[in-house]
């Protein structure tokens, strides 16, 4: 599935997807032009064996780019090298107002659970409204529905029930 880009003033929201391939790889016909007519991604053709740091650094430069400088370093040093083939990198950037906005005077630090054992704080913003919410028991989880302006567009929030932190990613 093809996100087209788009953008209004109420929001803008883009896609990018990518492959970088070895360059002494051979890589199907067939999987390249499904990949670009499905995804949008195009092959880059790129030197790991011989040149992976420099590689990575090409990759991370090209997401920066296509997120607005707001994801950096996705790869980490040492997560490519010369026995990597391919690389699928697929970014996404929003940029929305919320239909509701939120009050920033009332965002607060709170302890936000990593899993059964760990927290952290975290900022976290709160309001008291009517939201469509929803109960998935098979899940084990509930869903938060919250509209961007018109409603045209939602963030989903899906939150895990007490202690259960593999049902929604499952």
């Amino acid at each position: 599935m093809i996100f087209l880009p788009s953008h209004s003033d109420k929001y803008t929201l883009q896609t990018a997807n990518r492959l970088y391939g070895e360059k002494t790889y051979s890589f199907l016909q067939d999987f390249l032009d499904a990949t670009k007519k499905n995804y949008g991604a195009e092959l880059a053709s790129v030197d790991f064996k011989g040149a992976a740091e420099q590689v990575r650094g090409t990759i991370n430069r090209w997401v920066e780019e296509q997120t607005k400088n707001k994801i950096k370093d996705l790869i980490p040093a040492g997560a490519v090298d010369a026995r990597t083939r391919l690389v699928l990198v697929n970014a996404i950037y929003f940029k929305g107002n919320w239909d509701e906005q939120f009050n920033a005077h009332i965002t607060r630090n709170l302890d936000f659970n990593i899993n059964n054992n760990e927290k952290v704080k975290v900022r976290m913003m709160r309001k008291r409204d009517n939201f469509n919410y929803g109960v998935f028991k098979e899940l084990k989880c509930r869903v938060l529905e919250l509209p961007y302006v018109e409603k045209e567009l939602s963030m989903l929030i899906f939150l895990p029930d007490a202690g259960v932190f593999t049902g929604v990613l499952q």
